[in-house]
């Protein structure tokens, strides 16, 4: 674990791209196939590949404790180090420096302790991080802490581990991020590349594939420009969950965008997937969806991370997945036929409910794109995706053969209420802004959401100073500031919550402005986010029937009927 440590560091001591590469390479080169695995996976920030299909199941209260308890020192002490952070792995490093038995460790050591972790059940998950990090040199227990806090911040994404990887073996990157793409496991792409396992790695079933990505476009013209095509292919973009689902021979495996084991939080759709008759694996999304129409996301929300599903919350949340892809058909991979083609193969499989079609439309014009667009909107989905009917399914890749058009729904003025430390490069500045507007019916602020992205690093230096001036609360990591700075925020979605007094989310908010010309007396109301809610998220109208499942239509021409789903 010390080697591992050190190249850690040697990583994140360079700013310089190929000096990581090479630096990384190094190290992979020097290790044996089960410690290569388990490095790969490790130098990506995660405990665990995606193979393992595990989460350890362990907080951040958790982790400060045991951190504490071995580093003898006081609460203040630790929060005067972490304030000068800002990164777990680095705080537990300095806290732990001189309190540990300075072994070295190995990697098969580290792996077993985060399956002990695992495996444990509430405190007691608590004894073996504890046991490692008291043997561990603190350089070592600093890396240690970034992977099992999944938060290694040395500047190293997994396209850089994909490099490293190529050079460590004498592979071009482009053949090795093909064979991630596939495995959608690092540490198991590492093995492969190491023993030239290249042209013979394909799709396999139950062995999750990455998803493809769509690029984000702000206009239908941009949208034609960039995709290059006469006419497209649209889909709407549903507010649901990313699933893939895997069948075969009696078994049924669902994956979730992250690519972890989810069939247990969907028994109905693993239930009726026995009932396909082929092998196949569907890329979809899974809706809430109840009497043929589609709920929201914020009750989708309730089936979402439990280890079991009553048939009661199933009543009350029952699911579709609506299906746009088809990637495996019995022993045939299909990754590289053009998406009219799969989606030709995935119409003729005949599907019924809980499984849909995505609705398809074809525009040959901006136009034509707009308008299916402003349609779509009004039913109340988030977007639409545009894609090229002749494109490959590309896993893991964001080119421009899927694109998705999105929108803010509208921009609310709001006031910062906190700000906490940002994290990596915003190491050392307030760079998380929750906001609030104003509740007439009682004349206080409530809050409605939090964002972080939208300013450039001049404005946010700037504001640091500004909050840092305004603060009346230092918690530590957060700070509460007089409401007095107020911001403009655009926004995908709305949705009811629990966490915030105003009972209301802006989803994905982002900062369009800072509005010094505008007072807080004049910040946007609760009763404008309700309205909002109300008009696009709120009870299905007659006005919102959509088609959730389309007929062939220009993909194959021939005619089944729609289901029909209301939202």
């Amino acid at each position: 674990m010390l080697d591992f440590a050190r190249a850690g560091a040697a990583v994140g001591g360079t700013s310089a791209t190929l000096e990581k590469t090479r630096v990384l390479a190094a190290y992979l080169r020097s290790l044996e196939d089960d410690d290569l695995r388990r490095a790969a996976i490790f130098m990506t920030g995660r405990p665990f590949g995606p193979s393992k299909r595990s989460t350890l199941g362990l907080g951040w209260s958790a982790l400060s404790k045991v951190v504490g308890a071995i580093s003898g020192r006081d609460d203040d002490d630790l929060q005067r180090i972490f304030r000068k952070h800002s990164d777990l792995g680095d705080w537990a490093g300095e806290a732990l420096e001189g309190r540990t038995q300075n072994e070295d460790v190995s990697l098969a050591e580290v792996e077993a302790t985060l399956e002990a972790i695992r495996t444990s059940r509430g405190a007691s998950k608590a004894a073996p991080l504890e046991k490692l990090l008291r043997r561990l040199h603190p350089e070592a227990a600093r890396f240690a802490v970034k992977v099992i806090s999944s938060e290694m911040r040395i500047g190293l994404s997994e396209g850089l581990v994909e490099a490293a990887i190529a050079e460590a073996f004498g592979v071009p990157v482009t053949q090795v991020k093909r064979v991630h793409l596939i495995t959608g496991d690092i540490g198991e792409t590492a093995v492969r590349v190491k023993h030239g396992h290249i042209e013979t790695s394909t799709v396999t079933l139950f062995q999750p594939v990455r998803f493809m990505l769509a690029s984000p476009v702000e206009t239908a013209a941009e949208g034609f420009a960039r995709m290059g095509a006469e006419k497209v292919w649209t889909e709407e973009k549903y507010d649901g969950v990313r699933c893939q689902l895997h069948y075969a021979d009696g078994r049924v495996e669902l994956f979730s965008r992250d690519l972890k084991e989810t069939t247990s939080a969907f028994p109905e759709l693993a239930g009726n997937a026995l009932k396909l008759g082929h092998e196949v694996l569907f890329d979809g999304e899974v809706l809430a969806h109840r009497d043929g129409r589609v709920l929201r996301f914020f009750e989708l929300q309730h089936r979402l991370g439990r280890k079991k599903v009553t048939s009661e919350l199933r009543n009350e949340v029952p699911v579709v997945l609506v299906i746009f892809d088809l990637l495996y058909l019995d022993g045939r991979p299909l990754l590289d036929e053009p998406l009219r083609e799969r989606r030709r193969l995935l119409e003729g499989l005949g599907v019924g409910h809980p499984f849909l079609l995505a609705r398809l439309e074809e525009a040959t014009s901006p136009a034509d794109l707009d308008r299916i667009f402003a349609d779509t909107r009004e039913r109340g989905h988030e977007g639409l995706m545009v894609k090229d009917p002749e494109s490959p399914y590309t896993p893991g890749r964001r080119g421009l053969a899927w694109l998705k058009l999105k929108r803010p729904l509208a921009t609310l003025d709001v006031v910062v209420t906190a700000v906490e430390w940002g994290h990596g490069k915003r190491k050392g500045v307030l760079s998380d802004y929750t906001f609030a507007v104003k509740d007439t019916a009682t004349g206080r602020l409530v809050n409605v959401g939090k964002a972080y992205t939208g300013l450039t690093d001049a404005e946010i230096a700037e504001m640091t100073t500004r909050f840092l001036s305004i603060t009346v609360d230092d918690r530590g990591w957060a700070r509460v500031v007089k409401p007095e700075v107020v911001l403009e925020v655009a926004f995908d979605s709305i949705q009811h919550s629990g966490r915030h007094a105003s009972g209301y989310a802006l989803r994905f908010p982002r900062i369009v402005r800072i509005r010094d010309d505008k007072p807080v007396e004049e910040i946007d109301t609760l009763e404008r986010v309700a309205e909002l809610y109300e008009r696009y998220f709120g009870a299905p109208t007659a006005e919102k029937l959509s088609e959730v499942a389309s007929p062939p239509g220009p993909a194959s021409g021939r005619g089944r009927p729609p289901h029909k789903v209301r939202r």
